[in-house]
């Protein structure tokens, strides 16, 4: 790697280029690092909705090109002025979340969304504005959120990259850059959810099953997975699911499903993984009265709201949502990784594919088709 050092790498990536185009391979040249930024080699990525809602989704069309990914992992290659906590060697997880630990909301024990997440790293740029991913022609790559996991190298910076330990697999705690703390969290940090509670979860993604996972370490007794693929239902049981409710197989509203499967009560807890508004309104009304709470987890698409009777509130639901399951991004994908390493969750079935880069509209093929949890590219 010390060849590289101070200079351009060249290597391959996967460019997205608008509006449900497909990705292409590139060449590409990532530049060094510039203050209080690292390079890093991929080792390994993940696909997240997140990802396919870039190019599902009109997006502006300054956006593209865009080299997109947001989960994965890999080998520090060299880091630039000002960073002290990481060296060339170090295995590292990246974070579409920044965590300064300086502001007051990295201070605050009750939040995680740091003041230093600003518009750059929605507009998918570096912080000062520019990319360091650039094709043969010249032209700049937005890097989504800038992380640009499907890349071969990538640059993100120091308040976005968190140092694992090294024995960890990086084709598995890949993962754990997102979607294992995005649905895990929600459950045992947000929710907090109770020993003995009913929980029921909106969407059997790789999201929904990791609330699952979390409602079932927490110790829910009642734990329904809700998702109109009825695939998904083996997976979701073998995660923790005591039910599963398809409901295009009901012919009444799944608010009545769940409420005879609970006596009436509903549920104390309820999760929406799905980014449909009318779902979580759905989610809403299928949290008992009195104290019951539903998540919002899923993230609709732009100027989508929900609508919500008063009396549903009034009586005592409680309705929140969360960003990265409440966790402080970077000391929680590092707690998330240790508590992989000594057995206290799961992420293997969560890996139902494993491709090569120059597979992955393949990976999106399976995820716009409901056949896969998650895709894990290995480079």
């Amino acid at each position: 790697m010390s060849g590289t050092l101070g200079k351009p790498i060249t290597c391959r990536a996967a460019v997205a280029w608008g509006h449900n185009q497909p990705l292409t391979i590139e060449t590409v040249e990532v530049a060094p690092p510039k203050a209080h930024e690292i390079r890093i080699k991929l080792v390994s990525a993940s696909i997240c909705h997140t990802d396919a809602h870039k190019v599902w989704r009109e997006q502006p069309a300054e956006q593209f090109p865009l080299v997109l990914g947001h989960e994965g992992a890999g080998i520090v290659e060299s880091v630039s002025e000002g960073v002290t906590a990481f060296k060339a060697g170090d295995h590292v997880i990246p974070c579409f979340q920044p965590q300064c630990r300086d502001c007051k909301v990295c201070s605050d024990n009750d939040s995680n969304l740091c003041l230093k997440r600003d518009k750059t790293n929605w507009a998918c740029l570096q912080r000062d504005g520019t990319s360091r991913i650039t094709l043969k022609d010249g032209r700049s790559c937005r890097q989504m959120i800038a992380c640009s996991t499907f890349s071969e190298y990538t640059v993100v910076p120091e308040i976005q990259l968190t140092k694992i330990d090294e024995k960890a697999p990086l084709d598995k705690v890949c993962l754990i850059g997102c979607g294992v703390p995005t649905g895990y969290g929600a459950a045992v940090n947000v929710a907090k959810v109770k020993p003995g509670s009913s929980c029921a979860v909106w969407g059997m993604g790789g999201i929904g099953l990791a609330v699952v996972m979390g409602c079932k370490a927490n110790g829910a007794t009642k734990i329904i997975g809700v998702d109109i693929n009825s695939a998904k239902k083996e997976k979701a049981m073998q995660l923790g699911c005591t039910h599963f409710v398809n409901p295009t197989e009901h012919t009444k509203p799944v608010q009545e499903v769940i409420s005879d499967m609970t006596d009436g009560v509903l549920c104390d807890y309820t999760f929406e993984c799905i980014g449909n508004v009318n779902i979580m309104t759905t989610a809403l009304q299928c949290a008992r009265r009195g104290g019951g709470m539903s998540v919002i987890i899923g993230v609709p698409e732009a100027g989508k709201t929900a609508a919500v009777p008063p009396l549903d509130l009034i009586s005592g639901r409680l309705w929140t949502g969360c960003y990265l399951g409440g966790y402080k991004s970077l000391d929680g994908i590092k707690l998330l990784v240790d508590d992989f390493m000594q057995g206290k969750i799961q992420i293997d079935p969560l890996i139902t594919h494993t491709i090569t880069l120059d597979e992955i509209n393949n990976g999106f093929d399976l995820l716009r088709e409901g056949k896969c949890i998650r895709t894990v590219i290995k480079y």
